[in-house]
């Protein structure tokens, strides 16, 4: 009786012990299927972000919008407002320290043009505050089409913010280009390759927070615009 106890006692620990081994192995292959997946669509993400480029033309919105964070990005956007694509022009993302007339001397835009034209933002600290404040403007001022301007590695993520927030409106794309990455040239640059697989992971977090409520989850990037102005900005 003795020897059978033990005989059995040792069949139940060598079958939890396959159990145990069984569930690992589980849990191993879907990490490596994970990873696998989070690669290849980083891939797709990067070939789609190096194929974007800024248009040669596009067609008079309601108004403009651009998301701080380059001087490309303001000189694109007030280009299109002197141009006429657009009624108005909001600077989204500015640093509260940055003011209008310092704003316009960095950016050498017409005194008047800003004076009667231009909204600054000086509330969105990241991509989603962009997207809330940006909604609320447009919101506001009744506007149905918008041009949008960002870089073109911010823009899956920006385009993806906001239109969870601005209701059927139409938003339309207007990359800004400072860097060739097409032909798989980001890949031989650390730096862009840096800086396109950091936004790839935020656009990963951005499409998993679009099953939640648009105020269900906390900023989780500091996005200030950099600003040259007179007073130091403060940290």
């Amino acid at each position: 009786m003795m020897l059978e106890a033990i005989s059995t006692d040792s069949r139940r620990r060598h079958g939890r012990g396959r159990g145990a081994g069984s569930l690992l192995r589980l849990a191993a292959s879907a990490t490596v299927g994970v990873a696998v997946l989070f690669l290849c669509g980083f891939g797709l993400f990067a070939q789609h972000v190096s194929m974007l480029s800024t248009p040669k033309d596009v067609a008079p919105a309601d108004a403009i919008i651009v998301l701080t964070g380059g001087q490309a990005r303001l000189d694109t956007a007030l280009g299109l407002l002197q141009s006429g694509k657009g009624k108005r022009l909001l600077i989204s993302g500015v640093h509260p320290a940055a003011s209008r007339e310092s704003l316009r001397a960095a950016t050498g835009g017409d005194r008047g043009l800003f004076s009667c034209c231009v909204d600054i933002d000086h509330a969105a600290l990241d991509t989603i505050g962009n997207a809330e404040e940006s909604a609320k403007w447009m919101e506001n001022h009744a506007y149905g089409r918008v041009i949008l301007v960002t870089n073109n590695y911010h823009m899956p993520r920006s385009l993806l913010e906001m239109e969870r927030l601005v209701d059927g409106a139409e938003l339309e794309p207007y990359p800004v280009v400072t860097s060739r990455l097409n032909g798989g040239q980001w890949l031989t640059k650390p730096a862009a390759l840096r800086v396109m697989f950091t936004e790839y992971t935020k656009y990963v977090a951005a499409l998993a927070r679009t099953a939640l409520p648009a105020n269900a989850m906390a900023h989780d990037e500091i996005h200030t615009a950099t600003i040259p102005t007179p007073v130091p900005a403060p940290r």
